[in-house]
Parts: structure tokens; C-alpha cells; sequence
């Protein structure tokens, strides 16, 4: 007669103990690791909620912001106005940490001559001269580091797009309950925009134009 040999297994392959029990300890440590291991999920979850959450997008009202522009050449400057078409400024805890924004350039405007003169210099703006703005109808800026100096201002690093070009730049925007203002110097050469550039031609006398035009930002949100 054969003998049939005892198999001291449990039911889920792992050996019994001298008396032929099964304790079940490794469950309980598999157990206690998979609980371990959704909490840990479940708190990582928590928190990326809860930032993201904190995260607060403040729309700016662009019917109110005010966009002005400063251009300078020998015999004196010039300055006029451009409109928003979107931006907004992100905060966490008040903390400005980031924002972005859309210019219309067929929205620009000379506000300190009147007449044929007004309208001529408003389309040289916009002709291929300047600023294209019937191929490049749009230029944005948008922030990529920004680090508080006091409590209502930050240093700004950011990507601006004109003409389909992109550069860096840096500046200095100031934050005052629901309003925001700052002063961009730009270097127009950078996005291709050299007429009249005395860092490109030569002998341009009296009507020489400098490279650097400045935007001074007001708005609200």
C-alpha cells in the first residue's frame, strides 16, 4: 500500500510551523505593507491637491488695463497706447509666483500727435518696418521665474514674443492690492525691428532711432 506523503504547506505555499498550523504572519505583513503603502498614496494625493488648490489665477480686467509706450530717437520720442487682449497673474498665498499676457498689436495707437501725422506713424508701426502686425497680430510675455524683493515686488524673468521671435527678459513689477505696474525696456532690434537703428546703419543723422523703447504696465485684476 502506498503512503501518502503529508505536505506541510500552507494553502498559500508557504511552509506551517511545528505544530502544523498556519499563522498567517506573512499576510499580516503583506497586508500591513499594502496599507502602508495607500495611506503614503492617499497623503501624496492630499497635498497635490491641496497645493494645486492654493494656487489662485487672477484674471486681469483688460478693458481696464492701460499699456503705454515710450519710443525715443535724436530729435526727441515719441508715445502712445496697446491694448490687452488676456492676461492673468497667479498667486499662492498672496505671493505673486507667476503670470501671462497677450498684446494686440493692431491695437496701437500714437497719443501725442494728431492728424495725418498720427495716422501715418500708427501704420508705420504696423507695417513690416516695425511691427508686422497683419502676419504677427499677437505678441505674449509670459513669466518663467519670479522672486520677491519685498512685499509688493518681484523680479521677474520672462519669455516675450514678438514678431514670432523669442527672447528673455527681466523686470520689476510691483503689486498693490488688486493692481499690478511695472516698466519693460525692450530692445526692438532682437525681434528683427532695425529701421532706422543706428546699431545697424550708418549716417542716419536726425532721423537715427534708438534700439530701446519702454512699456509701462498698469492694470487690474
Amino acid at each position: 500500500m502506498k503512503t501518502i506523503k503529508k505536505i506541510n504547506k500552507c494553502a498559500c505555499g508557504k511552509t506551517k510551523d511545528v505544530n502544523g498550523n498556519c499563522d498567517g504572519s506573512h499576510t499580516k505583513r503583506f497586508m500591513g505593507y499594502k496599507i502602508f503603502t495607500l495611506m503614503t498614496i492617499a497623503l501624496i494625493t492630499f497635498f497635490s491637491i491641496q497645493s494645486f488648490s492654493l494656487i489662485e489665477k487672477e484674471t486681469i480686467d483688460v478693458s481696464s488695463a492701460k499699456i503705454v509706450w515710450k519710443a525715443y530717437k535724436v530729435t526727441g520720442s515719441h508715445e502712445g497706447t496697446i491694448s490687452l487682449k488676456s492676461g492673468k497673474l497667479n498667486f499662492i498665498n498672496d505671493e505673486l509666483i507667476g503670470g501671462d499676457f497677450k498684446v494686440d498689436m493692431n491695437s496701437i495707437l500714437c497719443t501725442d500727435l494728431s492728424g495725418d501725422y498720427k495716422n501715418q506713424l500708427e501704420g508705420h508701426l504696423k507695417s513690416e518696418d516695425f511691427f508686422n502686425s497683419k502676419n504677427h497680430p499677437n505678441s505674449t510675455l509670459t513669466f518663467t521665474k519670479v522672486k520677491s524683493i519685498n512685499k509688493n515686488s518681484y523680479n521677474i524673468d520672462a519669455e516675450i514674443t514678438i514678431k514670432g521671435k523669442k527672447e528673455t527678459i527681466s523686470f520689476v513689477i510691483s503689486v498693490y492690492g488688486n493692481k499690478a505696474t511695472g516698466v519693460l525696456k525692450i530692445d526692438r532690434t532682437k525681434f528683427d525691428i532695425k529701421y532706422g537703428s543706428g546699431s545697424f546703419f550708418a549716417g542716419l543723422g536726425d532721423n537715427l532711432i534708438y534700439d530701446e523703447f519702454d512699456l509701462i504696465i498698469d492694470i487690474n485684476f
